[in-house]
């Protein structure tokens, strides 16, 4: 086999996320058209299967930010092919955080991809892989919500912009976590770089139980408030109302009584 052909299959896109995609595609088609019987069923698909196309995409970007950087390992790892099986962690990277949407409505950041960082040279290079993730979802949300803040809600049915704010809502949580700087995360990988020898030598050993970290402080009431008012205050900011995003979550949780107002059709 040539060596332009193994790169090639190493960067073909997964069956198993084209299929994820197609699960997207056609549940955003009956929330769209309300072709659905029960519209609560096909926001909860067409939620879901977006959240792990977008846990997909932060791991790419991780992953092709890492192969310009200089490791060139990550296509051999399955990581350029965008399917979810082949992440280091993928229960931490796919299942935890859609197990958490499904639970308690909110985007957990997910485990990472492994780069071989000595391949790497340059903090500033070091600092891009790991911002690269976040920064899709920022991504993310920005196309959730450009119907929001570019005023074109006419002819969007209200299931759909329901879903969209919730959706985006989710990004928006993953982004805000994922970029804190607590180890383990990518916002600790943002800074270090920049940090002195023995500062990340005492810090590796926190690092496996970031994830855990981060919900032992939302679990700490000041912390949660200052979080999901800085939650509010960007999804102010992307002109989404909050209760769009209120009665998206209720939609999606298809297996509870929808409220009133948020009922649709």
């Amino acid at each position: 086999m040539s060596t332009t052909t193994h790169r090639h299959d190493e960067r073909r896109i997964s069956p198993v996320f084209l299929a994820i995609l197609a699960v997207m595609a056609v549940t955003g088609w009956a929330v769209w058209t309300d072709f659905a019987t029960s519209p609560g069923l096909a926001v909860f698909l067409f939620v879901a299967s977006a959240w792990i196309v977008s846990l997909c995409l932060h791991e790419y970007a991780h992953a092709r930010t890492a192969l310009h950087g200089g490791d060139i390992t990550v296509g051999a790892r399955g990581y350029l092919t965008l399917n979810p099986m082949a992440y280091t962690h993928a229960v931490l990277s796919i299942v935890l955080p859609l197990l958490f949407v499904i639970l308690g409505g909110i985007g957990l950041p997910g485990g990472a991809v492994f780069i071989d960082r000595d391949r790497v040279r340059g903090r500033w290079k070091h600092s891009l892989i790991s911002a690269a993730g976040p920064l899709a979802n920022v991504l993310f949300a920005a196309v959730c919500t450009a119907p929001f803040w570019l005023d074109a809600l006419d002819g969007v049915p209200v299931a759909f912009q329901y879903a969209l704010a919730f959706l985006a809502f989710l990004q928006v949580t993953a982004a805000i976590l994922n970029l804190l700087p607590v180890p383990g995360l990518d916002g600790y990988g943002v800074l270090e770089p920049w940090l002195s020898y023995n500062i990340r030598r005492q810090v590796e050993p926190v690092a496996p139980y970031g994830f855990f970290i981060i919900i032992g402080l939302l679990y700490i009431p000041a912390i949660n408030g200052a979080f999901f008012d800085l939650v509010d205050t960007v999804m102010q900011a992307l002109g989404v109302p909050e209760p769009s995003r209120y009665c998206g979550l209720e939609l999606f949780r298809f297996w509870r009584e929808t409220p009133e107002f948020c009922q649709v059709g």
